[in-house]
């Protein structure tokens, strides 16, 4: 993939890629969304490059492909918006973080919560919460994988692709937040 490109392995993750431990971790998704021409909307792009950083590998500075496959345990992924295409896609995961943007709906700049397939109810018309995604993929598709939802306040949403120095300040927080979730599977 253009997009991903590996660099230092010295820096990857704790997670055996293959062989008999790597049974016990579940296939697991990082899935972002937002829009990274609306300066802090797009602060889920700026973490999961952080934790591919992390992993050993530099994605691109803006979404060249939806997806990257970091190993064949932990594939990241990148949306301008949740819709209902992606329960599926969704369903085939065992494990899923969530990550967006929040505009103080928390107090928190930095909010993570355990999500349940529920129905939630979207302040926005043209798209689905997490928490609905992962009902539909429920209710159509017969699973849902155990999620997170993983948010950075957002301050500034004008037309640029640069996070307010606030937000940034969280990326890594989020990132180590992120790391330690897959390392621990429970």
């Amino acid at each position: 993939m253009p997009d991903l490109i590996p660099h230092d392995r010295s820096a990857r993750l704790l997670l055996p890629h293959t062989g008999k431990e790597a049974g016990k971790y579940p296939r697991t998704l990082l899935l972002g969304y937002g829009n990274i021409d609306r300066q802090d909307d797009g602060v889920a792009w700026h973490i999961l490059r952080a934790v591919a950083e992390r992993e050993g590998f530099v994605l691109a500075e803006t979404p060249e492909e939806n997806q990257v496959e970091l190993s064949p345990l932990i594939s990241i992924r990148f949306e301008l918006q949740l819709a209902p295409e992606i329960a599926e896609f969704v369903s085939s995961y065992q494990r899923v973080a969530f990550i967006d943007a929040h505009t103080g709906r928390v107090e928190q700049s930095f909010h993570s919560e355990i999500l349940q397939p529920q129905y939630v109810n979207s302040p926005f018309t043209h798209h689905l919460t997490p928490s609905t995604c992962l009902s539909l993929a429920e209710t159509i598709y017969g699973k849902a994988p155990q999620a997170v939802l993983v948010t950075v306040r957002g301050y500034e949403f004008g037309f640029s692709p640069t996070l307010s120095p606030i937000t940034n300040q969280y990326v890594t927080v989020a990132a180590e937040w992120l790391i330690n979730w897959l390392k621990h599977p429970s």
